[in-house]
């Protein structure tokens, strides 16, 4: 779902920026974006292994489907291959590709994401990135800044709720989350404050005029509501079932908030 959405994601920043150049320049930051998610799942799993077996035992490192060994190889082959696609584009698009987000998808992995609130906010912060490397590689990137920032406050929310729902393997493995250091209870709160003003910014957005009417209804049926009943399925009942739930539902609310943003341009 995540590589799928990230491919999708550059589709519709290429909608929104008004590109109208070769298909060759959608198709290649594409490659580069997928190319680039499927390493840093697979690599995201190998690191995972010892939290996986308690938290997400399906996994195919876990039932021992491939080894680690083999998934760290092909989580490298799969930056490779991004990294040459990465190289094809211009010089500006690759010190975001190559100069910032791929460093940190491997800080990130290895070693920040254990930590409380900075793992978030760098994975947050590289796909939010990923809206402005679109608008580098077309040449536009005024309008994709309000996607870039809605997707890095979507991201964060969700990462701090499936931190919740991966509480009982991080505990094991000493991780200091944000949950585990402040407790499940105030990470909700914390989701809810962060939901609240998120939502208030989008709609914003509308009520001054600067995206038309679809975007507002859009916007209520793809983030708000999503996002309110994220907020409340939490609250009455915070346990690491229903994080997992809202975590699921949060991985569509980017995409939703992209369409909103799209149709509300035209």
């Amino acid at each position: 779902m995540n590589v799928l959405s990230s491919g999708v994601a550059i589709i519709f920043s290429s909608f929104i920026s008004d590109y109208r150049g070769p298909l060759e320049q959608i198709l290649i930051p594409i490659l580069v974006v997928v190319f680039f998610t499927i390493g840093a799942n697979v690599l995201n799993d190998y690191f995972d292994y010892d939290t996986d077996k308690i938290n997400r035992p399906d996994r195919s490192i876990v039932i021992g489907d491939i080894t680690r060994k083999q998934a760290l190889c092909f989580s490298l082959i799969s930056f490779i291959i991004g990294v040459y696609f990465a190289l094809r584009l211009s010089s500006d698009s690759q010190i975001i590709s190559l100069g910032i987000s791929l460093p940190l998808l491997f800080l990130y992995n290895a070693k920040i994401k254990n930590y409380p609130l900075i793992g978030n906010i760098i994975v947050s912060l590289i796909i939010g990135l990923s809206f402005i490397y679109a608008g580098v590689v077309f040449k536009n990137v005024k309008p994709l800044i309000v996607p870039s920032l809605l997707a890095f406050g979507l991201t964060l929310i969700r990462e701090i709720v499936k931190d919740i729902a991966d509480l009982k393997g991080d505990e094991t493995i000493g991780a200091r989350t944000l949950p585990i250091v402040i407790g499940k209870q105030k990470a909700i709160y914390f989701c809810t404050i962060l939901s609240i003003l998120l939502s208030i910014a989008a709609f914003t957005l509308f009520l001054n005029g600067y995206y038309n009417f679809y975007y507002g209804v859009l916007l209520i049926i793809t983030v708000e509501i999503p996002l309110g009943v994220v907020v409340i399925s939490l609250l009455n009942k915070p346990g690491i079932e229903t994080a997992k739930k809202a975590a699921k539902l949060l991985k569509f609310c980017t995409l939703g908030g992209l369409i909103s943003i799209y149709i509300g341009t035209i």
